[in-house]
Protein backbone atom coordinates (compact mmCIF):
# COMPACT_ATOMS: atom_id res chain seq x y z
CA UNK A 1 0.00 0.00 0.00
CA UNK A 2 2.93 2.56 1.03
CA UNK A 3 4.71 1.50 -2.31
CA UNK A 4 1.76 2.01 -4.64
CA UNK A 5 0.91 5.70 -2.95
CA UNK A 6 4.35 6.41 -3.10
CA UNK A 7 4.28 5.63 -7.01
CA UNK A 8 1.00 7.56 -7.54
CA UNK A 9 2.59 10.53 -6.23
CA UNK A 10 5.75 9.89 -8.35
CA UNK A 11 3.44 9.45 -11.34
CA UNK A 12 0.89 12.96 -10.28
CA UNK A 13 4.16 14.54 -9.92
CA UNK A 14 5.45 13.94 -13.16
CA UNK A 15 2.61 14.30 -14.96
CA UNK A 16 2.54 17.80 -13.27
CA UNK A 17 6.08 18.62 -13.83
CA UNK A 18 7.08 21.06 -16.96
CA UNK A 19 7.94 18.88 -20.19
CA UNK A 20 11.30 19.36 -21.16
CA UNK A 21 13.47 18.92 -24.69
CA UNK A 22 16.61 18.42 -23.24
CA UNK A 23 17.84 21.86 -23.56
CA UNK A 24 18.40 23.84 -20.36
CA UNK A 25 16.13 27.51 -20.85
CA UNK A 26 18.85 30.81 -20.20
CA UNK A 27 17.37 33.85 -18.59
CA UNK A 28 17.32 36.70 -20.92
CA UNK A 29 20.54 38.79 -20.49
CA UNK A 30 20.23 42.81 -20.97
CA UNK A 31 22.20 44.02 -23.87
CA UNK A 32 25.54 45.82 -22.93
CA UNK A 33 25.19 49.52 -23.01
CA UNK A 34 26.03 51.26 -25.75
CA UNK A 35 28.86 53.66 -24.24
CA UNK A 36 30.08 55.46 -27.47
CA UNK A 37 26.21 56.42 -28.28
CA UNK A 38 26.40 57.87 -24.27
CA UNK A 39 29.79 59.93 -24.95
CA UNK A 40 28.68 61.42 -28.19
CA UNK A 41 25.41 62.44 -26.38
CA UNK A 42 27.16 63.74 -23.42
CA UNK A 43 29.80 65.59 -25.87
CA UNK A 44 26.84 67.06 -28.01
CA UNK A 45 25.08 68.27 -24.84
CA UNK A 46 27.98 70.14 -23.62
CA UNK A 47 28.59 71.65 -27.68
CA UNK A 48 32.11 70.02 -27.74
CA UNK A 49 33.64 69.34 -30.72
CA UNK A 50 35.38 66.34 -31.07
CA UNK A 51 38.77 68.24 -30.88
CA UNK A 52 37.69 69.88 -27.81
CA UNK A 53 36.85 66.53 -26.18
CA UNK A 54 40.13 64.86 -27.20
CA UNK A 55 42.17 67.63 -25.93
CA UNK A 56 40.60 67.67 -23.02
CA UNK A 57 40.61 64.11 -21.83
CA UNK A 58 43.96 63.85 -23.52
CA UNK A 59 42.54 61.30 -26.02
CA UNK A 60 43.86 61.11 -29.70
CA UNK A 61 41.10 62.45 -32.30
CA UNK A 62 41.14 58.78 -34.23
CA UNK A 63 40.42 56.87 -30.94
CA UNK A 64 37.46 58.67 -29.66
CA UNK A 65 36.16 58.39 -33.18
CA UNK A 66 36.01 54.91 -33.02
CA UNK A 67 35.28 54.82 -29.55
CA UNK A 68 32.00 56.86 -30.53
CA UNK A 69 31.19 54.65 -33.00
CA UNK A 70 31.56 52.21 -30.95
CA UNK A 71 34.10 50.31 -33.49
CA UNK A 72 36.32 50.54 -30.07
CA UNK A 73 35.65 50.00 -26.29
CA UNK A 74 37.55 51.85 -24.25
CA UNK A 75 39.62 50.92 -21.53
CA UNK A 76 38.64 51.98 -17.94
CA UNK A 77 41.37 54.66 -17.67
CA UNK A 78 40.36 56.13 -20.74
CA UNK A 79 37.05 56.19 -19.91
CA UNK A 80 37.69 57.48 -16.85
CA UNK A 81 39.52 60.29 -18.42
CA UNK A 82 36.54 61.31 -20.98
CA UNK A 83 33.85 61.44 -18.27
CA UNK A 84 36.48 63.37 -16.29
CA UNK A 85 36.37 66.10 -18.94
CA UNK A 86 32.49 66.07 -19.73
CA UNK A 87 32.03 66.45 -16.06
CA UNK A 88 30.32 63.15 -15.29
CA UNK A 89 30.71 60.21 -12.91
CA UNK A 90 31.74 57.05 -14.83
CA UNK A 91 28.53 55.26 -13.51
CA UNK A 92 27.05 57.39 -15.98
CA UNK A 93 28.70 55.67 -19.26
CA UNK A 94 26.41 52.73 -18.01
CA UNK A 95 22.79 54.06 -17.27
CA UNK A 96 20.26 52.33 -18.96
CA UNK A 97 18.42 54.84 -21.36
CA UNK A 98 14.89 55.83 -21.60
CA UNK A 99 12.74 54.12 -24.34
CA UNK A 100 12.56 56.35 -27.27
CA UNK A 101 8.70 58.14 -27.82
CA UNK A 102 7.23 57.05 -30.61
CA UNK A 103 7.57 60.84 -31.78
CA UNK A 104 9.73 63.22 -30.34
CA UNK A 105 9.59 66.62 -30.93
CA UNK A 106 12.53 69.43 -30.57
CA UNK A 107 11.42 72.91 -30.22
CA UNK A 108 13.79 75.72 -31.55
CA UNK A 109 15.25 76.24 -28.20
CA UNK A 110 16.62 72.58 -27.80
CA UNK A 111 18.60 72.58 -30.87
CA UNK A 112 22.20 72.99 -30.17
CA UNK A 113 23.95 75.60 -31.88
CA UNK A 114 27.69 76.15 -32.37
CA UNK A 115 29.30 79.52 -33.07
CA UNK A 116 33.01 80.29 -34.01
CA UNK A 117 34.87 82.67 -32.00
CA UNK A 118 34.84 85.30 -34.25
CA UNK A 119 30.86 84.95 -34.59
CA UNK A 120 30.95 84.99 -37.72
CA UNK A 121 29.12 81.45 -38.70
CA UNK A 122 26.96 79.34 -37.10
CA UNK A 123 25.39 75.86 -36.82
CA UNK A 124 22.33 74.26 -35.76
CA UNK A 125 22.57 71.14 -35.00
CA UNK A 126 19.64 69.58 -36.40
CA UNK A 127 20.53 65.96 -37.05
CA UNK A 128 19.97 63.51 -33.69
CA UNK A 129 22.70 63.33 -31.28
CA UNK A 130 23.14 59.66 -31.56
CA UNK A 131 24.24 59.62 -34.96
CA UNK A 132 26.68 62.04 -34.56
CA UNK A 133 30.17 60.71 -35.59
CA UNK A 134 28.41 58.68 -38.86
CA UNK A 135 25.19 61.20 -40.54
CA UNK A 136 24.99 64.29 -39.06
CA UNK A 137 23.17 67.40 -40.57
CA UNK A 138 23.72 71.54 -39.69
CA UNK A 139 22.02 74.19 -40.63
CA UNK A 140 25.21 76.51 -41.82
CA UNK A 141 24.89 80.36 -41.56
CA UNK A 142 27.90 82.65 -42.65
CA UNK A 143 27.66 85.93 -42.17
CA UNK A 144 29.85 88.49 -44.70
CA UNK A 145 33.31 87.24 -44.38
CA UNK A 146 32.83 84.46 -42.52
CA UNK A 147 34.43 81.00 -42.98
CA UNK A 148 34.28 77.42 -41.49
CA UNK A 149 37.55 75.86 -42.07
CA UNK A 150 37.74 71.97 -40.81
CA UNK A 151 40.87 69.80 -40.59
CA UNK A 152 40.49 66.41 -42.40
CA UNK A 153 37.72 64.18 -41.08
CA UNK A 154 38.12 60.55 -40.57
CA UNK A 155 39.08 58.61 -44.06
CA UNK A 156 35.86 57.81 -46.52
CA UNK A 157 34.38 60.83 -45.19
CA UNK A 158 32.11 63.59 -47.53
CA UNK A 159 30.37 66.68 -47.47
CA UNK A 160 27.17 67.85 -48.99
CA UNK A 161 25.85 71.17 -49.25
CA UNK A 162 22.93 72.62 -50.41
CA UNK A 163 22.95 76.82 -50.60
CA UNK A 164 19.99 77.84 -49.15
CA UNK A 165 20.56 81.79 -48.85
CA UNK A 166 23.74 84.12 -50.59
CA UNK A 167 26.25 82.31 -52.57
CA UNK A 168 29.08 80.36 -50.98
CA UNK A 169 32.55 79.12 -51.99
CA UNK A 170 33.86 75.37 -51.02
CA UNK A 171 37.40 75.02 -51.16
CA UNK A 172 38.10 70.48 -51.17
CA UNK A 173 41.03 68.72 -52.11
CA UNK A 174 43.04 71.19 -53.83
CA UNK A 175 39.71 72.92 -55.80
CA UNK A 176 37.65 75.93 -55.55
CA UNK A 177 33.94 76.40 -56.66
CA UNK A 178 31.62 78.73 -56.21
CA UNK A 179 27.69 78.47 -55.25
CA UNK A 180 24.78 80.42 -55.85
CA UNK A 181 21.32 79.28 -54.14
CA UNK A 182 20.00 76.27 -54.60
CA UNK A 183 23.39 74.82 -56.17
CA UNK A 184 24.21 71.80 -54.32
CA UNK A 185 28.18 70.80 -53.93
CA UNK A 186 29.65 67.00 -53.37
CA UNK A 187 33.33 66.89 -51.72
CA UNK A 188 35.84 64.83 -49.89
CA UNK A 189 36.07 65.85 -46.97
CA UNK A 190 38.79 63.67 -45.26
CA UNK A 191 41.18 66.38 -46.07
CA UNK A 192 41.29 69.91 -45.08
CA UNK A 193 38.51 71.94 -46.49
CA UNK A 194 36.40 75.15 -46.42
CA UNK A 195 32.98 76.75 -46.86
CA UNK A 196 33.28 80.62 -46.94
CA UNK A 197 30.86 83.48 -47.65
CA UNK A 198 31.39 84.34 -51.21
CA UNK A 199 28.56 87.85 -50.92
CA UNK A 200 28.05 90.85 -49.25
CA UNK A 201 25.09 89.20 -47.43
CA UNK A 202 24.37 86.50 -45.29
CA UNK A 203 24.47 83.00 -46.60
CA UNK A 204 22.73 79.96 -45.46
CA UNK A 205 23.22 76.47 -46.23
CA UNK A 206 22.07 72.59 -45.20
CA UNK A 207 25.56 70.90 -44.57
CA UNK A 208 25.44 67.30 -44.46
CA UNK A 209 28.59 65.16 -43.42
CA UNK A 210 28.46 61.21 -43.88
CA UNK A 211 31.80 59.70 -41.53
CA UNK A 212 33.82 57.25 -43.53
Amino acid sequence: MGQEMASSGIRRAAANAAPTSGVTSVPAVAAPPRVGEQIQRLRAERRMTLDDLSRAAGVSKSMLSEIERDKANPTIAVAWRLTNALGVSLDSLFAPQKTPEAIAVSGPHEIPTLSGHDAKYQLRVWGPIELAGKFEWYELTLQPGGALVSNAHEPGTREHLTVLQGSVEIEAAGATKRLKSADTARYVADEPHAIRNAGKGEAKALLVVIHG
